[in-house]
C-alpha cells in the first residue's frame, strides 16, 4: 500500500481558526487571519475540538493518492459519502495479467495461500478468455475483490475524522484500518494541532461505542495515537 499526500489546504489550522472566530466577532477574515498568532490559532483549535465544535473544519481539505489497495477496499471507501474519488477504471484499463491483495491471513497459511493464487490464476485466464468473445468491459465482471486498484480522493477535515472514528478503530477490516492509519500519520504531519483527537472513537470521544465487541485495548491504542 501506498499512501501520499498530494495536496491540502494552505494554512490549515490558520483558515479553521479565523473561520471559527468569524462567529464571535465583528472583524473582518481579512484582519481576523492578520491577527492570529501561532499560538491563539493552537489555543482556538484545542478548544474547538474540546467543545465538539467540528463546522467550521470543514472548510479545510486534503487530497490523497492511493495505490497498491484492493477492490474490497475501495467498495468500502465509497461508503463515505462527503469526499470525491476517481480510480482507475476496469472498463477502459485491461486487466490480462491483473496484481492482487494478498490478505494476511490467507499469506501466513500455506494451504489457503495455495488455493489463493490458484483461483488467482484461473481468473486471469477466464478474463482473457472472455475479452476474446466480449468486450472487456463486461469481461472484468469476472474480475475478483482481490484486484489491485489505485484512486485518488479529497475529504474535508470533519470527514476525515468521521473516517478515523471509524476506520481505525481495532475492529475495522484490517485492509481500511491500514489506510486510515496511514492517511491520519500523513495529516498529523502537517496539521498536527487540527488532528489533535483525530482517532478511533476511543481517542476521538474518550470512550469505546463498541459495548461488549471491544477490543479491550483502549488505554494502548490512545498511547499510539497520542505518540503517531
Amino acid at each position: 500500500m501506498k499512501v501520499t499526500l498530494l495536496a491540502y489546504t494552505p494554512e490549515p489550522e490558520k483558515i479553521v481558526a479565523a473561520a471559527a472566530r468569524l462567529c464571535y466577532s465583528a472583524a473582518g477574515t481579512e484582519e481576523l487571519l492578520a491577527r492570529l498568532s501561532p499560538e491563539e490559532i493552537r489555543a482556538f483549535l484545542y478548544k474547538l475540538l474540546a467543545m465538539g465544535h467540528q463546522s467550521p473544519i470543514e472548510h479545510v481539505s486534503f487530497t490523497f493518492a492511493v495505490e497498491g489497495v484492493s477492490r474490497a477496499l475501495s467498495h468500502q471507501m465509497v461508503r463515505h459519502r462527503i469526499a470525491s474519488y476517481s480510480q482507475k477504471s476496469q472498463r477502459y484499463v485491461r486487466e490480462d495479467n491483473f496484481q492482487y491483495i494478498v490478505p494476511p491471513s490467507v499469506q501466513e497459511n500455506p494451504e489457503a495461500l495455495a488455493i489463493f493464487e490458484e483461483q488467482m490464476q484461473k481468473i486471469r485466464e477466464a478474463y482473457r478468455a472472455l475479452r476474446q468473445l466480449v468486450h472487456h468491459e463486461d469481461a472484468r465482471y469476472v474480475l475478483p475483490n482481490a484486484c489491485e486498484t489505485k484512486f485518488v480522493f479529497t475529504m474535508n477535515a470533519r470527514s476525515l475524522y468521521n473516517f478515523f472514528r471509524l476506520r481505525c478503530c481495532n475492529r475495522a477490516q484490517w485492509e481500511i484500518r491500514a489506510l486510515a492509519e496511514a492517511v491520519c500519520r500523513e495529516v498529523k504531519k502537517v496539521a498536527p494541532t487540527l488532528f489533535a483527537t483525530a482517532g478511533p472513537a476511543c481517542v476521538a470521544t474518550g470512550s469505546c461505542p463498541e459495548g461488549a465487541l471491544s477490543c479491550g485495548q483502549m488505554q494502548a491504542v490512545r498511547e499510539k495515537y497520542e505518540n503517531m
